[in-house]
């Protein structure tokens, strides 16, 4: 590419060779980056290699116009930049003016963990005092493998905002810690409904300080995919967005849910920022945190603008730093990375090591793909495969879409109505593991695939159902959800739903509500009473999985010792787990999935007795039916799971 089809700019030049020199010689590794308060002073430090001059401005008040303080920072090592301020300044506001080349900027450090009403300005915070009751004595839900979970995504406001909920916090933290909410028909919700349900982690969609919501009015909405500040608590969600409140209201969320055995995953997007120009990183270190193509223009593997340059060593380090304060200071029991293929593999490699070094527990889990072509060398991606041997997850998009075809369209899957699909839901059915020559996925390991069939990207899956599937009744479509819902907790790996599937969550049919609104996107609690026994059938999965280990068998070996497929006509699909898999009190299960419009009479393995759980009708684990023959008729879209002691 020539130079004049470039148009590169001189300011862009000077900004790549700026870059360039950062890269290779000014790197600050310290641990004590942002604001460090403490009762006699704080000091802040921020790392501006390219800054020639800054000031730290101090308000008593957000809305001051004249700082009380102005402090100079004086030049430190490695690019940084401090300042110490003597005095208890616990709850007071903060912005630094710094100045590069002709130009001077305001900015609120990256590295803040206390913001004010909607960014403007940095809260000085003393954490100790926004711990909750109890809070030291908090303890994250262990597992000993990622196969023990049952993932719930949510969104704070679709949580409780629905008028119908019951809770009082609409739309807040705080709604998390309400006991006792009932619906209009007096059927559980919030927390309680959580409890029911048998969940083990909620993963919560963004959470931190996001850019496009006023965090005084109620009526905005966003998903939050558009990241401002990474290490604080979005403001809208607190009951006062001016104060600490965020912090410790998000804290109080965390104790009650772990005091209710849920564990919480935050939904990280460090792979982009919402705005580019004026973002605090580049306002800080204009040009250093983004991808850049050869002409110095910004790329976009996000598909929303820009991309961050995680394979640089201050980029990088700001990514684990974040990762690490909100494991150890708020607890969290998980992260699931959004667009994961944007960051380079040695910096989710680190990502493991800092927070298995912090708790072992802690799930790990992304999107292994790109939301556009990146900058960054496809070799260097943390796509699907790369994962292997890393103890990090990603999710299973080959099985989603074999169980239920398309995304947004009317393309058709195994449950409903796609016929070749068996080696596919095979593949999905072992944990996209090396099973055998012709049944071979993308993991060395079941805890490496997160198995799903809707999240809140896209059509629910109810929606998905009523738009290819609109020539069928709601019985049948109904028999189809519950079936793609079977298939997911009777597999190896991890199952992840999206907040509402068990009541059929609908979003009337908008495929990317990221700013629709409460009304498309809240969790309809109404509905919880219209289709409550599809809600009792979710129930009864969740149980069946989590009381019985040979559904979340441990390894690639024990898959392949125990699990074996069973011969059946095309179409269908059968499997026996046998001789007490993975410590399983049931000697002998047995699964037949069924998507035929027909009846299906299938053979059973040869013993005396068998005992059904999971019916066209019901699941858990209790016995619906004995029977004593070598054969069984599984009704049309229809899972069917059962165990013998013989």
């Amino acid at each position: 590419m020539s130079m004049n089809n470039c148009c590169f700019s001189e300011d862009k030049g000077k900004i790549e060779i700026i870059r360039k020199s950062i890269d290779n010689r000014i790197h600050y590794y310290g641990n004590n980056l942002g604001v460090n308060y403490t009762p006699e002073k704080t000091v802040f430090r921020f790392w501006g290699p390219t800054v020639s001059q800054a000031r730290l401005l101090i308000f008593e008040k957000e809305s001051d116009r004249v700082p009380f303080i102005s402090e100079k920072f004086q030049a430190g090592i490695k690019g940084t930049w401090v300042a110490e301020v003597e005095g208890d300044l616990v709850n007071k506001y903060f912005i630094y003016e710094i100045k590069i080349g002709k130009k001077t900027n305001r900015v609120v450090d990256p590295y803040t963990n206390g913001l004010g009403t909607n960014s403007n300005l940095g809260l000085i915070v003393d954490l100790a005092k926004t711990n909750p009751k109890g809070w030291e004595n908090d303890s994250r839900v262990r597992l000993k493998n990622y196969q023990e979970a049952v993932i719930y995504e949510l969104h704070v406001r679709d949580f409780s905002s629905s008028p119908f909920s019951g809770i009082k916090n609409r739309g807040k933290y705080l709604a998390f810690t309400e006991e006792g909410t009932r619906s209009p028909d007096g059927l559980k919700t919030g927390i309680d409904h959580l409890k029911e349900l048998g969940i083990t982690h909620v993963h919560l969609q963004p959470v931190f300080d996001f850019a496009t919501v006023d965090d005084t009015d109620n009526t905005e909405y966003n998903w939050g995919y558009d990241p401002y500040f990474y290490n604080v608590p979005e403001g809208s969600y607190a009951t006062n967005p001016a104060d600490d409140s965020r912090i410790r209201e998000f804290k109080e969320m965390v104790l009650f849910l772990h005091k209710n055995n849920i564990g919480v995953i935050m939904d990280v997007v460090y792979n982009h920022t919402y705005d580019t120009h004026n973002s605090p990183f580049n306002l800080l270190v204009p040009g250093h945190f983004y991808r850049r193509d050869k002409c110095g223009n910004y790329t976009n593997g996000s598909g929303t603008g820009n991309e961050i340059a995680s394979e640089r060593p201050m980029v990088r380090k700001f990514i684990l730093d974040s990762v690490k304060y909100w494991a150890e200071e708020y607890h969290i029991d998980g992260f699931r990375f959004d667009l994961m293929a944007l960051h380079d593999k040695r910096t989710m490699s680190m990502v493991e090591k800092t927070l298995k070094k912090i708790d072992p527990s802690i799930i790990i889990y992304g999107e292994p793909w790109t939301g556009g072509l990146s900058a960054l060398e496809p070799s260097r991606q943390f796509t699907k495969g790369v994962q292997r041997g890393k103890k990090i997850a990603v999710f299973n998009d080959d099985f989603r879409n074999a169980i239920k075809g398309d995304n947004d369209g009317l393309g058709l899957g195994f449950v409903s109505g796609a016929s070749g699909q068996e080696d596919n839901i095979k593949r999905g059915i072992v944990g996209e593991i090396m099973y055998n020559d012709y049944i071979c996925g993308f993991a060395d390991e079941p805890c490496e695939t997160i198995n799903y069939v809707s999240s809140h990207d896209n059509l629910t899956l109810w929606d998905k159902l009523n738009k290819s599937n609109y020539y069928d009744d709601e019985k049948t479509r109904i028999k189809m959800d519950q079936m793609a819902q079977a298939i997911i907790f009777t597999s190896q790996g991890v199952p992840f739903i999206q907040g509402g599937e068990e009541i059929l969550r609908t979003k009337w049919g908008d495929h990317n509500s990221y700013n629709a609104g409460d009304r498309v996107n809240q969790i309809k609690w109404k509905r919880k009473k219209r289709y409550y026994e599809t809600f009792k059938y979710y129930q009864g999965l969740i149980r069946l999985r989590r009381e019985h280990p040979a559904f979340r068998m441990k390894d690639a070996s024990q898959i392949r010792k125990h699990l074996s497929f069973l011969n059946t006509d095309d179409n269908i699909v059968g499997f026996l787990i046998k001789n007490n898999a993975n410590g399983d009190q049931w000697r002998n299960i047995v699964v037949y999935y069924n998507p035929g419009r027909e009846e299906a009479l299938c053979q059973l393995p040869d013993f005396r007795r068998w005992f059904i759980v999971v019916n066209d009708r019901e699941a858990g684990t209790e016995i619906l039916e004995e029977i004593e023959k070598n054969k069984v008729l599984v009704p049309s879209i229809t899972t069917m799971v059962l165990y013998s002691d013989d």
